[in-house]
């Protein structure tokens, strides 16, 4: 009689768009669809969304981190302002709320872009964790979005590192889907391998 699986454990996932132009109405939002969409296919678990598409102000930006962190998210990515353009303030905000700095996923998601990109070198994404939550800024664009999270076939994304920071913070077990994005975990960590 084969085991039976426990079922995923639910998961509260902050995301969140920055942008003047997309939260002024200028232009449709790309970047809350795209983190959705890939959560969705990478995750077993069910998905509390928590979107927020918001301007480019760097106190509107910490109190939207602050929030999301305190009312129980266990992940929170946002998309956008990571650049040099001066309304560009995403990793300062996020820096204002953190106690401590990931400063390994801003590395790897250059190191990826890198391979697309020169001006790669121009990012500066920042990750960092308040209290429980692992907060991480991502690339604006759907398309690097998805690489700097997935990987590329020589190159490991960083999201294969995400669900055993967030077992390090008590939250929730988080369960990858193989095909798109394969967790690592040290062996004493890993609970149980779910078929995809």
């Amino acid at each position: 009689m084969p085991d039976t699986l426990p079922p995923p454990e639910p998961v509260k996932i902050g995301i969140v768009s920055i942008s003047d132009r997309a939260s002024g109405g200028v232009y449709e939002d790309k970047g809350l669809p795209a983190l959705n969409d890939w959560l969705g296919r990478a995750l077993h678990n069910p998905i509390a969304f928590e979107p927020r598409l918001i301007p480019d102000d760097q106190a509107t930006i910490s109190a939207t981190l602050i929030e999301l962190a305190d009312a129980g998210c266990s992940l929170v990515l946002t998309t956008g302002g990571t650049g040099p353009a001066l309304r560009d303030v995403t990793p300062e905000a996020t820096l204002a709320v953190a106690d401590k700095e990931m400063p390994g996923f801003g590395e790897q998601m250059r190191q990826i872009s890198l391979r697309f990109v020169p001006t790669a070198i121009l990012s500066r994404q920042v990750a960092v964790i308040r209290g429980q939550c692992l907060i991480i800024n991502l690339p604006g664009q759907p398309k690097a979005i998805a690489e700097t999270l997935e990987g590329l076939p020589d190159t490991p994304g960083i999201f294969a590192a995400v669900p055993y920071c967030i077992d390090l913070l008590k939250g929730p077990y988080l369960e990858t889907r193989a095909a798109v994005c394969k967790a690592f975990r040290p062996k004493t960590a890993v609970r149980h391998v779910r078929p995809d």
